[in-house]
């Protein structure tokens, strides 16, 4: 038998949670479409060069929704960053550590760190060549970048080695030591190798 009761209507307020939901994920996507934006201008043009208005126009939003999701260039830079190291990550030194020999262990390290400057060098040239001129890049760089390099020097020095071999293994760890010795016509292999010769000079 069928019930006479009728059925309370499911209230307005129940819908909310599905509507902040929806709200929070369409803000993320455009957040997102903003970074990823950001990302192929400072890549191919640099950070210095590019402008809200590319951005926006990229991103397919107007320039005011970019100002609303990174109010400052600081939080718009350091989203980039992240969202590069997130799809291009530089070799981790934690395993260069564990080669007691230093030849065997720059030489693998060279390896990595080289064939990642070759994927990354756009991007990495424009950013290091820009942060003197954007006060936020150079932050962003102090924060993150260059104690990644110290971190890979740390992995690479021994406890005897001299003021010498620490200032010639932070030279061949260098992008734009890599930089000149590609544009000299050296593939990432040759260049390993010279660098582990001019390191061991020392």
């Amino acid at each position: 038998m069928m019930s006479n009761k009728k059925q309370k209507a499911p209230k307005k307020s129940d819908s909310r949670p599905y509507r902040l939901r929806e709200r929070a994920r369409k803000m993320e996507e455009t957040r997102q479409r903003i970074t990823e934006a950001a990302v192929q201008l400072h890549r191919s043009v640099g950070p210095a060069r590019t402008t809200v208005s590319e951005i926006a126009e990229r991103a397919g939003v107007r320039r005011m929704t970019v100002y609303n999701h990174f109010p400052s260039d600081t939080e718009l830079i350091d989203a980039c960053s992240s969202h590069f190291v997130q799809q291009n990550p530089p070799p981790d030194p934690a395993p260069w550590r564990e080669i007691e020999d230093p030849a065997a262990r720059l030489t693998l390290a060279l390896g990595e760190l080289y064939s990642y400057y070759r994927r990354s060098a756009d991007m990495l040239a424009n950013v290091l060549r820009d942060a003197a001129i954007v006060p936020a890049l150079a932050k962003i760089n102090a924060q993150k970048w260059w104690p990644y390099v110290d971190t890979v020097l740390d992995a690479l020095v021994d406890k005897d080695d001299t003021a010498e071999r620490r200032a010639a293994l932070r030279l061949v760890i260098d992008f734009w030591t890599w930089k000149k010795l590609s544009n000299s016509g050296l593939d990432d292999n040759a260049a390993a190798r010279l660098a582990c010769r001019m390191a061991a000079g020392a």
